[in-house]
């Protein structure tokens, strides 16, 4: 028999992707705007960088739809107020990246409309650090503050404290 090579729940694996991603993207775009300004094709230079961003439109929309798929079950035992916030928070980041392609596209042009499409691109990229922040914040207390992981814990389980496994070994 084969082993389940696809997790249960899903939205944890590839929530990081999107993260990852928007992480390096301002350092694609910096780096296309140096290469440009060295006599780069704009076309390859920030043709890369676009394909970053359409990677992490592609990506946060895969983690939005595998959250949507989770959220009854955790909000049963997270509650509606924190779910939403980190959902309407995964709701805008995915429409601000989407915006941020459509807007840097023209970046692989020669002439001023490229130039203002890649500044647009490289403040976009920017902005979508910050706003991926608040996304992976609001999820990270999903799981720690919140226990979102307990919708997923085996029927019965307990969580054992410090003081149930003999205390700390100080």
């Amino acid at each position: 028999m084969l082993p389940n090579l696809i997790p249960d729940p899903l939205h944890p694996a590839v929530v990081h992707l999107p993260i990852a991603l928007v992480l390096l993207l301002p350092l694609f775009a910096i780096g296309a705007l140096v290469a440009i300004r060295r006599g780069g094709r704009p076309f390859v230079a920030w043709g890369l960088t676009l394909t970053v961003l359409a990677a992490l439109v592609a990506s946060s929309w895969l983690a939005t739809e595998t959250g949507e798929q989770q959220e009854e079950r955790v909000e049963d035992v997270v509650g509606d107020a924190p779910m939403h916030a980190h959902e309407d928070a995964a709701e805008l980041f995915l429409s601000l990246a989407f915006g941020v392609l459509v807007v840097s596209a023209p970046g692989i042009r020669r002439g001023a409309v490229g130039r203002v499409s890649r500044a647009a691109g490289l403040a976009g990229s920017l902005a979508l650090v910050g706003a991926g922040w608040n996304v992976g914040h609001s999820g990270g207390a999903l799981v720690y503050q919140y226990g979102a992981a307990e919708a997923y814990a085996p029927a019965g389980s307990a969580r054992v404290s410090l003081e149930q496994e003999g205390g700390d070994d100080d």
